[in-house]
């Protein structure tokens, strides 16, 4: 079977194409090695994957519908795993327009390409920012029209776009709204990462909120999460959305002392407001796709911790800063 993951060389995107290669999937993954991190970085996530001969890696834009239809053309998919996407609550504030452009026209772009090539079932992946402030645990018919942030809302677009494409031209999707992904190759702009860094240099922490909390979600419970979307989509299930998270929302100081203790240092915490554009509180009601298609994550948060340290201090995928003043 072929699949195209787009935004393949990203935190998910390369975790998935690794679990789809070794369950004998032709793979190929589209991504812009766009600044918004080091691309280094995502050079690093594909190097494993670009030693299977099963694996092709397209350097393109989702923006640019002509390279987005090019890729289906030469791959064939029979199946496409959307997750190319600006992403941070934060900067979108800062950058709204680059959100538009690349989430809304270029997940347009993406269903586009779907529909030339005879509806091609999708995974479409969202983010439970669409919430806003809903009150937790958020379940999928909560209503989402109060985005906090251009982010969240050129992503709840998105997912309307989808729903748009399955009631016109019979396009079958599942809709994926992660949970706070965090594990082996998070990018730099998130949580784990920051506090990493500014642990093992000895640098203060800055908590948002004394009181935030998070559903944490280990990136191969994410993975699971979507292999069984796949095969969901695939079964020409329709269109439906689906939480995918741990249902387990933890305080970030908390997330901050346990990461420390695993660390092996102190943490100097201090206390800010909630950023604009944040939620108080994530939680994720995940009864709906463990009943679609069997999703039942499995990695508390400490087990995820210790994963993450491993990676940080054992991996070459890691990089160095990671390690500490003295790597």
């Amino acid at each position: 079977m072929r699949v195209l993951v787009t935004g393949g060389a990203g935190f998910i995107g390369s975790s998935i194409a690794d679990r789809l290669l070794d369950g004998g999937w032709d793979v190929t993954a589209l991504d812009s090695f766009d600044p918004y991190y080091d691309p280094e970085q995502k050079r690093r996530n594909v190097a494993r994957a670009s030693r299977s001969g099963a694996y092709r890696l397209v350097e393109a834009d989702v923006r640019d519908g002509s390279a987005v239809q090019a890729t289906f053309e030469t791959s064939s998919p029979d199946v496409v795993v959307h997750l190319a996407a600006r992403a941070g609550v934060r900067r979108s504030v800062e950058e709204p327009a680059s959100y538009v452009t690349t989430n809304e026209l270029g997940g347009l772009n993406v269903l586009e390409a779907c529909r030339r090539a005879g509806n091609v079932p999708i995974v479409f992946a969202s983010t439970s920012s669409v919430y806003g402030n809903a009150s937790p645990p958020f379940r999928e018919q909560d209503a989402s029209e109060v985005p906090l942030s251009p982010y969240a809302a050129s992503k709840r677009a998105s997912e309307l776009m989808v729903r748009t494409y399955h009631y016109l031209y019979g396009l079958d999707a599942a809709i994926l709204r992660f949970f706070t992904v965090y594990g082996p190759r998070g990018r730099p702009d998130m949580a784990f990462w920051k506090f990493t860094k500014a642990l093992r240099h000895g640098e203060p922490l800055r908590l948002h909120g004394e009181t935030t909390a998070r559903d944490f979600t280990y990136i191969d419970d994410i993975v699971d999460g979507v292999v069984g979307a796949i095969d969901w989509v695939r079964a020409r299930r329709g269109c439906d959305t689906f939480n995918i998270g741990r249902s387990e929302p933890v305080r970030v100081r908390r997330l901050i002392e346990m990461l420390a203790e695993a660390l092996e240092v102190e943490a100097r915490i201090e206390t800010g407001s909630l950023q604009p554009g944040e939620s108080h509180v994530t939680a994720a009601d995940v009864s709906k796709a463990a009943g679609a298609f069997g999703y039942s994550p499995q990695r508390g948060l400490a087990e995820g911790i210790a994963s993450w340290v491993r990676w940080v201090d054992d991996s070459d995928e890691a990089p160095a800063i990671l390690r500490g003043s003295g790597s």
